[in-house]
């Protein structure tokens, strides 16, 4: 059955932890106030992808009737930019993004809510919940790392996959500094092609957030680094299983067979929060919302709603 309903923009300003006046620019699918469900909140990658890419999660207002909160985080897509902060460590942190999300929580008047994070959102979404608030109800983190150090040794293990003369370029990039040229991003391609979305073609909503980052990589360089396996960025050494136990919303956690979130990687979360589920999508990568769409919907779908 569908129950399509219009859907709602707005924009909701605050400020940021260091005084920068930010607006927010969100999207709700589905009627908050009239769903027995709470809503869906979701957490976009990158930083800086935009929240374009997670339109598969449209799907659990279709078939379960989930209202979905989408939002472009301050950095990227239509909220507000920063170019101008570059490299500025004490604007672009966690405290940055977890205001946001308590400003707009508070403005939607949520007192009920489920979150669910995909990579960079992930690990958002587990630092808000090990917080505790008190309106999460469930939270699932999709290809959302536990350790970036182990995402890093992941990384190393996955190039080493790579056709010989690929490892080489990249190599030979990454030694002089070239993140840029069509050589490096020729190459990087085969990488982010078997890690990252192994469909034969990039889904509209993706290339739209892959162009979305690429206009304005500030967040994504100063945090994350060149590259999804160059991680130089402020986060570097993140190791958020060391707070998995003050997580106390269930969760799930997914990831796919040959996701760049390795195995190894996610591994953490499942030793330390305390009420967890993993599953492992044998058919994805990094974008299973893509990639095993209707899987991961059910997925998702029968956890909100048990």
């Amino acid at each position: 059955m569908s129950t399509s309903q219009p859907n709602v923009e707005g924009e909701v300003v605050f400020t940021a932890p260091t005084g920068e006046p930010c607006k927010t620019w969100y999207k709700i699918v589905g009627d908050i106030q009239a769903s027995k469900w709470p809503p869906l909140i979701t957490l976009h990658g990158g930083p800086g992808c935009g929240h374009d890419y997670l339109s598969p999660l449209s799907d659990l207002h279709e078939k379960y009737q989930i209202p979905i909160i989408y939002y472009d985080q301050v950095g990227c897509g239509l909220s507000t930019h920063f170019r101008d902060k570059a490299g500025d460590t004490s604007f672009w942190t966690f405290d940055l993004y977890i205001k946001e999300l308590d400003n707009l929580i508070q403005h939607l008047g949520l007192h009920e809510y489920h979150i669910l994070g995909q990579s960079w959102g992930g690990m958002l979404g587990a630092t808000y919940a090990a917080r505790r608030p008190p309106g999460l109800k469930k939270l699932i983190l999709a290809s959302g790392p536990a350790s970036i150090p182990l995402w890093i040794e992941g990384s190393k293990k996955l190039l080493a996959q790579l056709p010989p003369d690929v490892r080489k370029t990249l190599e030979d990039c990454h030694h002089r500094g070239d993140y840029e040229s069509d050589e490096y991003e020729d190459a990087a391609a085969e990488y982010y092609g078997r890690y990252n979305c192994r469909l034969d073609s990039d889904p509209a909503d993706l290339i739209t957030s892959i162009d979305k980052l690429s206009d304005d990589k500030t967040a994504y360089l100063t945090m994350q680094g060149p590259s999804e396996f160059v991680i130089t960025g402020t986060y570097k050494d993140w190791e958020g299983w060391k707070f998995g136990h003050e997580i106390k919303a269930q969760t799930l956690l997914l990831n796919g067979r040959y996701d760049e979130a390795v195995d190894e990687c996610v591994y953490p979360w499942f030793q330390t929060i305390p009420k967890v589920k993993w599953v492992t999508l044998e058919n994805s990568s990094h974008m299973s919302h893509f990639e095993d769409r209707e899987r991961f919907i059910e997925l998702c779908g029968s956890f909100l709603t048990y």
